[in-house]
């Protein structure tokens, strides 16, 4: 509206004065502004309410114009500013340079929000869909809550109304004993009751008929006699027994109402769970968090039967080769804090193999040690490795310190995962037969002496063949933060197809963080996979003419840790 015209009369504004800071009308506007005056050369606009300064002038130095731009403090400055005030120090560039850049980026955001408009329509559609469950979630909530509330307020009545009506039976049982007792006490007293009855009895002349009523009454007033002496009320007055102590259930209806004492959300921890046919879920808390009374593990199967949820604080029984979401929510004075993000873990293809290392079976007390929990195995390079390498001048070579578990496979499904320290040197993880153990502790052949080759050099593979088939080990090679797969073969397979090539560089994969072994004995084959993804990354034949073992190699510094869970079911045999 025009700011010079006054009510009612005021007019609509046509023009806007940028110098004036006003807006008018026509009339008004001329009559301010009258041809052959400095007002006549007023800057105007269209009607606004933004009267801007024509040139922005520095906020530290009034009467200076900004022409820099701060890229430290990201606003204008003038050549003040820069030559020795607050921006001494901070990089500056020209106004037209911060012009093209900030115009360049402001022009690109726009593009970019002007090019999501169906993924903001889509994100609104959600949040409309979030507002609507959120107001039919409230009051959802709101109905439980007067349905809890209604139910307990049903059980106090409940409750109320069979305490006083055994107050009352208690109480009327009471006053008609009292009564009783008082009649009966009346009775003592001269002229009336017992009394007045023997004192006319004491009247009768008759002897035969006194004998005969005296008799009875005496007995009569002998009791009476011996109720005054030994007077006891026939009830206590006293309801000690209907009086509550309350105080625990007050508290605990007291503690309901602490809705803002919500406990936080737990957040399920991947490094330390653990899933086999059964699982070891483990979770943090938030660093401020409250002491909890307990906490819920829920899970379910994906892709299976059993979806629905059942809450359990021991998970047991778990299908293998299935894909589990696991979830947990912590409960603080009856209230439970939202769910933990959901978590998916796959089961191993078998149950867990529960075993220790053995220090029976050729095991090198000089270079491996050996914990006294038997669960964790490390090689170490020591004087002998040096005493070796010097007695050898053309050549120097170590051989493998092969370590086995102490419990045997003869039939079925088995699976067990450890961890191989990423320094280790070279480690080979596998399975051992232990006839062909015996053979080969009887009958050792140093095949990493440079005198030994069972290569006669053409590549048929036939070499290859033979060697596997004497060995009493089937073994998987890692080291120095690599996994090597083996040579193709016709009894062996690998999870990539460039992985079979005979270029040693595609054979190499990252070393798994955990490393998990199935032997399926009666199917005669081993896999390899990696623990946490549950990939196999290479399988093959073995034979399964005996018993077998868990086997392991070590060369060079390394070590070998089995998990927590392998070795504690194996403590439980």
């Amino acid at each position: 509206m025009c700011n010079i015209c006054k009510p009612p009369q005021q007019q609509e504004a046509t023009k806007s004065c940028m110098d004036c800071k006003a807006s008018y009308c026509n009339e008004c506007f001329k009559l301010h502004h009258p041809w052959g005056t400095p007002k006549a050369q007023h800057e105007y606009v269209g009607p606004t309410t933004n009267f801007r300064p024509k040139v922005l002038m520095c906020p530290e130095h009034e009467m200076e114009k900004v022409n820099m731009y701060c890229e430290v403090c990201r606003r204008p400055v003038c050549h003040l500013c820069k030559l020795g005030g607050s921006h001494a120090n901070h990089k500056v560039t020209s106004m037209s340079s911060a012009y093209k850049i900030l115009k360049e980026k402001l022009a690109k955001s726009i593009h970019y929000l002007i090019s999501k408009e169906d993924q903001v329509r889509t994100q609104i559609t959600e949040l409309e869909v979030l507002i609507s469950e959120t107001e039919e979630n409230g009051q959802l909530a709101e109905r439980r809550a007067n349905e809890h509330f209604e139910c307990l307020f049903e059980t106090l009545q409940e409750r109320k109304s069979e305490m006083l009506r055994s107050i009352e039976q208690s109480r009327n049982r009471r006053l008609n004993q009292l009564k009783s007792q008082v009649e009966e006490y009346q009775g003592m007293l001269e002229n009336s009751g017992l009394v007045g009855y023997a004192q006319e009895v004491l009247k009768e002349t008759d002897q035969s008929c006194f004998v005969q009523t005296a008799k009875q009454l005496h007995v009569r007033i002998q009791k009476a006699t011996e109720s005054l002496r030994t007077f006891h009320p026939a009830a206590d007055p006293c309801f000690d027994e209907f009086v509550l102590d309350i105080s625990r259930e007050e508290t605990l209806l007291k503690e309901i109402c602490w809705f803002s004492n919500v406990p936080d959300p737990p957040l399920i921890d991947l490094s330390h769970s653990r899933v086999y046919n059964e699982a070891s879920i483990s979770w943090r808390l938030s660093d401020d968090h409250l002491p909890t009374d307990h906490h819920v593990v829920e899970y379910r199967r994906v892709r299976g039967p059993g979806q629905v949820y059942g809450p359990n604080t021991v998970v047991c029984d778990l299908d293998p080769n299935s894909l589990y979401s696991f979830r947990v929510r912590s409960c603080r004075n009856s209230m439970f804090s939202p769910y933990s993000p959901e978590v998916t873990f796959h089961t191993p293809p078998a149950p867990a193999f529960g075993f220790l290392f053995s220090d029976k079976c050729g095991f090198s007390t000089e270079r491996l040690i050996l914990n006294k929990s038997r669960d964790t195995v490390e090689s170490v390079a020591g004087l002998g490795f040096l005493l070796a390498a010097e007695r050898v001048q053309t050549g120097s070579y170590i051989g493998l310190d092969y370590i086995i578990g102490d419990t045997g496979i003869s039939q079925g499904r088995h699976y067990w995962a450890f961890k191989v320290e990423p320094y280790s040197y070279m480690v080979k993880v596998g399975v051992a037969s232990d006839s062909k153990l015996l053979e080969w502790f009887h009958n050792p052949r140093d095949t990493s002496s440079p005198r030994y080759d069972h290569d006669s050099g053409h590549d048929s593979g036939s070499e290859d063949t033979c060697y596997e088939l004497s060995q009493p080990f089937t073994l998987l090679t890692l080291g120095m933060g690599k996994l090597f797969i083996p040579k193709a073969s016709s009894s062996s397979s690998v999870s990539t197809a460039s992985a079979s090539s005979g270029d040693p560089g595609n054979r190499m994969l990252p070393m798994p963080l955990r490393l998990g072994v199935c032997l399926d004995y009666d199917a005669c084959r081993v896999y390899f996979y990696d623990a946490d993804t549950m990939r196999c990354l290479y399988e093959r034949q073995v034979d399964c003419s005996g018993t077998m073992y868990p086997a392991f190699g070590l060369m060079g510094s390394g070590k070998v840790q089995l998990e927590e869970f392998i070795a504690a079911k194996r403590l439980t045999f």
